[in-house]
């Protein structure tokens, strides 16, 4: 079984994905973390030398090796990873997908407060991150919404997601 983590900057992917796949044994893999391992390169190097196009064109092709060579695991991905080619659709037919849905001022707080690097959101202020943050959030919605379950990503925990959808015993 796959799972997929879907979900905005912020929204606690990586967190509750790493949770997750402690409480059912599974491999965690965080798709950024395997794209920079692939590129030799950041996240934020890839998209400020080769562009966002190139950007995408490499995690979805990462994307795709991670499912061919992982039948049991836990995958957070990029935020935007769910927003391009047929990457929706493909780990809706490789696995479960899980949407976390968090509110604008608590993925805001969460930014202005992350030690990650973001390259989508470097440089900018409260009031201009709220701003980018709703207008791609908006944009973003008609793919998450595609995810198999949404929930509430503002308090969950992986004990929430086992128990909500039966995680267990579709291993």
């Amino acid at each position: 079984m796959r799972i997929f983590i879907l979900g905005f900057m912020a929204s606690g992917k990586t967190t509750i994905g790493k949770k997750l796949a402690n409480k059912l044994g599974m491999p965690f893999i965080d798709l950024d973390k395997v794209i920079e391992e692939d590129q030799k390169q950041t996240i934020r190097s890839l998209m400020y030398q080769s562009g966002e196009e190139n950007f995408r064109q490499i995690e979805k092709k990462v994307l795709y090796k991670v499912i061919e060579q992982n039948e049991h695991a836990v995958i957070s991905t990029g935020g935007g990873t769910p927003c391009f080619f047929s990457n929706m659709e493909y780990m809706n037919a490789s696995g479960i997908t899980i949407y976390l849905e968090v509110d604008i001022s608590v993925l805001v707080s969460r930014l202005m407060n992350s030690k990650t690097e973001r390259p989508l959101i470097w440089g900018k202020t409260k009031e201009d991150l709220t701003h980018y943050a709703q207008n791609l959030l908006e944009k973003r919605n008609p793919f998450y919404s595609m995810a198999k379950h949404k929930i509430s990503g503002k308090t969950l925990s992986a004990d929430d997601l086992i128990s909500l959808f039966n995680l267990r015993n579709n291993l």
